[in-house]
């Protein structure tokens, strides 16, 4: 196997740097205790969405996620996988895949200790990959019937890759996270979220803005228009990219 094969990556990376190991250990601590716990809340939500176009031009593009959460006591584990393909008159335009997960463990009405992993890979982007892991503190600044606000920050270490030249790059970073939530009525829902993690090399953030619909118990209607921003692309490619969206989502109720 060549010595740059993206297989490599993960023991590469942790032998050149503990610092990754150790902070993937530690989320996975704050994990262990929902991994065998007994009656754990489990809720979650899959989208799906299609575009397909036939005539003068022939497009297909497709986007769909799923996300699962686990609660029991003061402990929540939330994760989400995520997926857009795109193809324009046979060639591929978007293909982008990400993995995340979340663990928080409350020790306050408000505070809250979180550790949160992410992997990002992005076939038209800078990057080839993206891997980070944080650990940090966490505030409900509001909690109410209708409104929640929750701030994240907290150090974090990433990997990635430059697709131009195969070099890994290995930073430390500064993680911080904005929740917005706003239940407009009982059948229609408004949120908001802000991911930054910022780097000496890079900085990503992403902004998602969403409004949700309830069709029924089950099934909703959702619009969603997301931000992507890396500060260092390659000369000819655009820092910011925007995905719009609309999606039908199924929701899975909690165990009774």
């Amino acid at each position: 196997m060549s010595p740059k094969s993206p297989a490599t990556w993960p023991q590469k990376s942790f032998q050149a740097n503990p610092l990754l190991f150790l902070m993937l250990t530690a989320i996975l601590s704050l994990c262990s205790p929902m991994l065998f716990a007994q009656s754990v809340d489990v809720s979650g939500a899959g989208e799906l969405g299609l575009v397909i176009n036939r005539g003068n031009s022939d497009s297909e593009s497709a986007n769909a996620s799923i996300k699962v959460v686990f609660e029991r006591d003061h402990w929540s584990n939330e994760s989400t996988a995520s997926g857009v393909y795109s193809r324009d008159s046979g060639d591929t335009s978007a293909n982008r895949f990400v993995l995340a997960n979340r663990t928080d463990y409350r020790f306050g009405n408000h505070r809250y200790a979180v550790g949160a992993f992410r992997y990002d890979r992005d076939r038209f982007s800078t990057f080839r990959y993206q891997g980070s892991a944080a650990l940090g503190y966490g505030y409900r600044l509001v909690d109410t019937e209708k409104h929640r606000v929750r701030v994240e920050a907290g150090p974090g270490f990433r990997v990635s890759e430059v697709r131009a030249t195969s070099k890994h790059d290995d930073e430390v970073i500064a993680r911080g996270f904005l929740d917005y939530r706003w239940d407009v009525s009982e059948t229609t829902q408004f949120e908001n979220k802000l991911l930054v993690e910022a780097g000496s090399d890079n900085t990503f953030a992403e902004n998602a803005t969403s409004l949700t619909v309830a069709i029924n118990s089950r099934v909703s209607l959702k619009t969603a228009l997301t931000m992507r921003h890396n500060s260092d692309v390659d000369p000819g490619k655009k820092k910011n990219d925007l995905l719009s969206t609309i999606n039908l989502v199924y929701n899975f109720k909690p165990k009774p």
